[in-house]
């Protein structure tokens, strides 16, 4: 059974094949900086990969690794270009938001934010947990030493707050 490829193993493939995988990604790339990128990405791959067997035929081995991580790459940017293509879209026509309702949404989170102060420390992180950093309630429980139950009334708690500030609704927390 082939011995698994070492770090050194690596470092000798790096020295000997990363000119010559940067010149062949070069042709295909046509940019000198991501033919580059990618000739790391290539030898990163296989420190990731150590448990493999040390390839007979290096090239057509670090060809194949690179012709791959290009070809996600490119399906990469293609998802970004879509994504971009379809925010301006929604965008399109839309007027940049006037320097009164700009003054209007400083106000109204400066509401939002009086209102959660009034909170306890708990309560106020562990909405601000769920709520901007989308955690699972029991996550934000074990960061803060409490039930799973107590994290829901504290967020509940929060929504409250929210509410209050968006419609005046006056609320004893």
């Amino acid at each position: 059974m082939p011995s698994s490829i070492t770090i050194d193993d690596v470092g000798r493939l790096y020295h000997g094949h990363s000119d010559w995988l940067q010149g062949w990604l070069r042709r295909y790339t046509r940019c000198s900086e991501k033919a580059a990128d990618l000739t790391q990405d290539t030898f990163c791959r296989l420190l990731e990969r150590r448990n493999t067997a040390m390839p007979r035929n290096v090239r057509p081995y670090l060809a194949t690794v690179a012709r791959r991580l290009l070809i996600d790459d490119v399906r990469r940017a293609e998802v970004e270009r879509t994504f971009l293509e379809a925010h301006a879209a929604l965008i399109e026509g839309v007027a940049p938001p006037s320097p009164e309702r700009i003054a209007a949404a400083v106000d109204d989170l400066s509401r939002v934010l009086k209102e959660l102060d009034s909170l306890s420390d708990r309560a106020r992180r562990a909405f601000l947990l769920a709520r901007l950093d989308s955690m699972p309630h029991a996550q934000i429980a074990e960061r803060l030493g409490v039930s799973k139950s107590r994290i829901k009334q504290y967020v509940a708690k929060g929504y409250a707050c929210c509410y209050a500030a968006a419609y005046g609704a006056g609320a004893d927390f």
